[in-house]
């Protein structure tokens, strides 16, 4: 039986690979944007794994606090929390100085008509930061989104490919990605660039979006044919350990499982277990945004947790009644629209 607390003891047991970095890792740490999807869980990690470390580091996550939830499930593991929005300037240079910090500020959903708003987040904002805390170590959370849809049969875009953004949403995190790389190089900040695509928490993400519509009994496009995904824990865990593989001019990563995974027959598993037929729409596409994340397994190893098994997590969590944070990916989106 699948719980609330059972799911986030389980994204938050620090590996030992985690613990031994965390031994390596000097000084406190700061997550900005922690209010979010990953955030949460991220810092009860950090914080977790600190103590099994016997480092005890602080870990300070700094939100709007506008989830509850997230800020109770911080307070409680012990996390210094700090409410600031920080688009107010002077709320963000009163933050204390640390010596790390994970950044993960951002504006996706809503967008469009709106474009001023999630330009001054995704990208005047990072500027600022980037100024604030030029003396630190940066985990800049990025996105996958950045490089162009690829042929299936590519494997998907490496580090070495050039960004080519669709839509404002795609640009303004290239811009993020530049306002901390003036940093890097300008003022020797030392950056670790963290290209993710795709977490699951069994809460939302990608395998949720299509088990949702497997329940409600409505079609699924194949005009996106496949899609990258990774364990939300493995993904937090390469989040801290990157703090150690941050440097200037900044490193570039991509993070992401090491499957390709077809949306159809992630479908029709996910449909066996849930007991109903999925429903498909569209042509069967040829191309898709994909990640090649083999540098990232090389530095960090595989995930914890492996594609089928999430799948089948998936399902069980629908079918025991687990929460959903309401925040679909449209990870079916090809036009750059959100």
């Amino acid at each position: 039986m699948w719980t609330e607390e059972k799911l986030n003891q389980m994204l938050t047991e620090p590996s030992q690979a985690l613990i031994d970095d965390m031994k390596k890792i000097k000084g406190d740490i700061m997550v900005l944007g922690a209010g979010g999807k990953m955030g949460p869980t991220l810092c009860v990690l950090a914080k977790n794994a600190a103590k099994a470390a016997g480092t005890n580091q602080k870990i300070y996550a700094v939100s709007r606090g506008s989830d509850p939830i997230a800020t109770e499930l911080m307070k409680e593991n012990g996390i210094e929390v700090i409410a600031a929005d920080l688009l107010d300037k002077e709320k963000l240079y009163a933050l204390p100085d640390v010596e790390n910090v994970i950044y993960m500020a951002g504006r996706k959903f809503g967008t469009d008509g709106n474009e001023w708003q999630t330009w001054a987040m995704n990208s005047t904002l990072p500027a600022f930061v980037a100024d604030k805390f030029k003396n630190s170590n940066i985990v800049v959370f990025s996105s996958g989104n950045i490089y162009p849809i690829v042929p299936v049969s590519s494997g998907g875009c490496t580090e070495n490919d050039r960004p080519v953004p669709t839509g404002e949403y795609a640009m303004s995190c290239l811009a993020r990605e530049r306002a901390f790389e003036y940093a890097a190089n300008t003022f020797g900040t030392k950056v670790f660039m963290y290209r993710l695509n795709f977490a699951v928490d069994l809460r939302y993400g990608v395998l949720f979006d299509v088990a949702d519509k497997i329940m409600k009994g409505e079609p699924i496009s194949l005009s996106t044919p496949c899609f990258n995904f990774i364990w939300q824990g493995s993904a937090n865990e390469i989040a801290i350990r990157g703090l150690l593989h941050a440097s200037s001019p900044a490193c570039i990563m991509n993070v992401t499982g090491p499957e390709t995974v077809s949306i159809k027959q992630a479908a029709i598993e996910l449909g066996k277990y849930l007991g109903k037929e999925p429903i498909f729409e569209n042509e069967c596409g040829t191309d898709a945004y994909l990640n090649n994340a083999a540098l990232a397994m090389e530095t960090f190893g595989y995930p914890q947790v492996s594609a089928k098994t999430l799948i089948r997590w998936q399902a069980e969590w629908l079918l025991d009644g687990g929460r959903t944070l309401g925040k679909p990916t449209h990870f079916e989106e090809r036009k750059g629209s959100y």
